[in-house]
């Protein structure tokens, strides 16, 4: 019996250990001085935790397409300002706006998506130096 219970423990521990390893914060993997804007169209979207994504391909000026990896909140923290898993589809054509990956520069954390039919969607969150409820 005391063997299972340090198994148990020493898995507990494995897996507590892996989740606050895999957070990251803003300033580890972005630039909050280093900013982009793309226009393109939406490839992939992934509404998972501990971050929704979604993919970008944007043509470039000698013809080809280079896609873009954006990193948002969590879920929940999404539809507190207003997404869901369908506020951006497949084939969408969006403006996005935000901030550069320190190492990768076609990984991006978006402030603002606007769709190709006018509509601004707040993407940033606390952690984002341009958000609006970011301390100053």
């Amino acid at each position: 019996m005391m063997k299972l219970g340090l198994l148990v423990a020493g898995f507990f521990l494995l897996y507590a250990f892996e989740a606050l390893a895999g957070h990251h914060s803003f300033a580890a993997e972005y630039d909050a001085n280093a900013t982009f804007k793309v226009t393109g169209t939406v490839s992939k979207v992934e509404w998972t935790n501990p971050h929704a994504r979604f993919y970008v391909e944007v043509p470039e000026a000698d013809g080809t397409v280079t896609t873009w990896n954006m990193e948002l909140a969590s879920p929940s923290a999404l539809v507190r300002n207003g997404w869901s898993s369908r506020t951006l589809k497949v084939g969408d054509k969006i403006t996005v706006e935000g901030y550069l990956g320190k190492i990768v520069k076609t990984r991006g954390n978006p402030r603002s998506v606007i769709t190709a039919d006018g509509r601004s969607l707040f993407a940033g969150v606390g952690a984002d130096p341009g958000a609006p409820d970011a301390p100053r």
